[in-house]
């Protein structure tokens, strides 16, 4: 038996279309296909030893804080289904010979079908076959299916050894079966050797699902079943209906440089993917919550360094951590390994915690469970920051934490240069003298102990990176520690400005711009500020000597400034 899939064929022959091929049936209508939810607070900061790479870094965030990034995340429903003759190869499901684009399974499908393709054009391929769904679909009606007695349910697995995998991608599909009468077996297919089976497999879904737990069985695939039970997302079904049957998600979008609509371009299903939360996600997490509900889990820190367990995850230990542990110990950090603590306790670690602090892993996957004011700060590459980044932030969006991310060097002998995925696998961070001073500066004024800088720059990039990260106390101890240091400083006045601004306090934003403007007259961005500013506080007269100065200074900027905005003309 064949253990993969077939992916040669044309998309129309390759992947299932839920609403007109057979073997699908949605045995619960589905409420909704998404739906809106407020996100969470995710940022990013350089943290190099080189002024260079610290540029490069700022150029990669602000390029996906500005053309990836949603204003709200969509909620993506997951619903049982009953699927006919249907298979599993490797990590994926099929039925009726067609391969479901599910999830992050779909994901990966998408993207192999481009990889396997050298020397054609897949990915229009691809357009056209979505459009084609969407066409067809126009008016299409989902499939109804009826739960046969005792019949099993079955879901593909990534793999059985990574952590972030399992626990986003597999464990949170058993919430499916909430509500439902199921008294089948539980299958989770998978492709690796059952030796490379982690421990946490079975202790999470001892621990989360006791009413499944004596009924699932790990299995490898490949697996046939002539009706099973499984979960579907409606993530990629996005892009095989049309706007008026499943909506639209164009409005969320700042910018539509990576953005593309209804049309599922490579970059387009990457920005999807990482602004939608999917329903078991959140699911999961609740029953999470509840699990460590009434318990006592006072002997777990609330401050914490997350270290790896050597022999327990892939070996990328950061270089200069001794260094950080010993800072952060004195602000009453612990360091500890997740591995060292039961599935309950990791849970009540992070739903309790203050701060979490570790080098980039799949250990993150355990923001799911933090609380709304933990903040949980990650120390990453460029490299983690290209190719990794967007794959946490859906457990971020879940549990509105807020997830900050310092972007250090690389762990190699060339630790300014991003290295070749495919080549050297994930490398770990090197987190200098440099970065490691960026990092404790930010650790210190969450934990109320607002260091000393000697530059203006150094407590505008600290009082700016807090405000970013939503910490507006902090931010304004930083500030107001260093008030001698903010005359004849744009630098300082315009953090101070975005200080009011985030209080929504509009006069002392405007004050605080006008000193910005007096103490560097050389910045345009100052006077557009001013004139938003001035115009949110209805004061024309401010607006027209905004505009006017940005006409005789900087006229290369006005038509942009002008560009969509009647009200802006009208001032000229």
């Amino acid at each position: 038996m064949r253990n993969q899939v077939d992916d040669e064929a044309e998309p129309q022959a390759l992947f299932l279309n839920p609403a007109r091929d057979p073997g699908i049936g949605f045995v619960v209508p589905p409420a909704y296909w998404w739906r809106l939810r407020d996100p969470g607070v995710i940022e990013g900061f350089a943290a190099s030893d080189d002024d260079t790479m610290n540029a490069r870094i700022d150029a990669h965030l602000r390029q996906v804080k500005r053309h990836r990034a949603f204003t709200r995340v969509a909620e993506v429903n997951v619903v049982p289904v009953l699927l006919e003759a249907a298979a599993f190869r490797k990590s994926h499901a099929t039925a009726g010979g067609k391969a479901l684009l599910n999830g992050a399974s779909g994901a990966r499908l998408l993207n192999r079908f481009g990889w396997d393709r050298p020397g054609q054009d897949a990915e229009a391929a691809l357009g056209r076959y979505f459009a084609a769904c969407q066409a067809a679909n126009a008016g299409a009606v989902l499939p109804q299916g009826v739960v046969p007695k005792g019949v099993d349910f079955a879901i593909e697995c990534r793999n059985t050894f990574n952590y972030f995998h399992f626990l986003t991608e597999t464990l949170s599909q058993l919430c499916v079966l909430d509500g439902l009468a199921f008294t089948g077996r539980v299958y989770l297919h998978f492709p690796n050797h059952p030796e490379k089976t982690r421990t946490f497999v079975r202790g999470f879904i001892d621990a989360l699902f006791p009413e499944l737990a004596d009924r699932v069985v790990l299995e490898r695939a490949p697996k046939d079943y002539p009706r099973v039970l499984s979960a579907f997302s409606f993530q990629w079904t996005y892009f095989q209906m049309p706007p008026q049957v499943v909506g639209s998600l164009d409005g969320l979008a700042l910018s539509d440089l990576s953005w593309h609509g209804h049309r599922a371009t490579r970059s387009t299903r990457a920005v999807l993917a990482m602004n939608t939360v999917e329903t078991t996600l959140l699911a999961l997490r609740a029953r999470g919550l509840r699990a460590i509900a009434g318990r006592d889990f006072s002997h777990l820190p609330k401050r914490f360094y997350i270290t790896r367990k050597p022999g327990q995850a892939r070996d990328r230990q950061m270089q200069g951590e001794p260094a950080l542990v010993e800072l952060l110990e004195a602000f009453g950090f612990r360091s500890l390994a997740f591995e060292d603590l039961t599935p309950l306790e990791q849970i009540a670690l992070m739903a309790q915690a203050e701060v979490m602090i570790s080098a980039h892993g799949a250990g993150f996957a355990n923001m799911l469970f933090a609380g709304d004011q933990t903040t949980v700060i990650e120390i990453g590459t460029l490299q983690t920051a290209q190719i990794r980044w967007a794959d946490f932030w859906p457990v971020a969006h879940a549990s509105r934490c807020r997830y900050v991310s310092f972007i250090a060097d690389h762990h190699s002998d060339t630790p300014l240069e991003v290295p070749d995925f495919i080549a050297a696998g994930i490398l770990a961070p090197q987190l200098s003298d440099r970065g490691l001073g960026r990092v404790m500066a930010y650790v210190a004024a969450l934990c109320g102990h607002v260091p000393r800088l000697a530059r203006a720059q150094d407590v505008a990039l600290l009082a700016g990176q807090l405000l970013r990260s939503g910490h507006i106390l902090p931010a304004e101890a930083v500030l107001d520690r260093h008030a001698d240091l903010q005359p004849g400083s744009a630098d300082l006045c315009l953090a101070q400005a975005e200080l009011h601004k985030a209080r929504q306090e509009w006069r002392a934003e405007l004050i605080a711009l006008y000193a910005a403007r007096q103490a560097d007259p050389t910045r345009w961005q100052v006077l557009a500020q001013i004139l938003w500013c001035a115009r949110r506080l209805g004061k024309t007269q401010v607006q027209v000597w905004a505009i006017r100065l940005l006409q005789s200074e900087f006229p290369d900027r006005i038509a942009e400034l002008a560009k969509d905005r009647d009200w802006v003309q009208q001032l000229l």
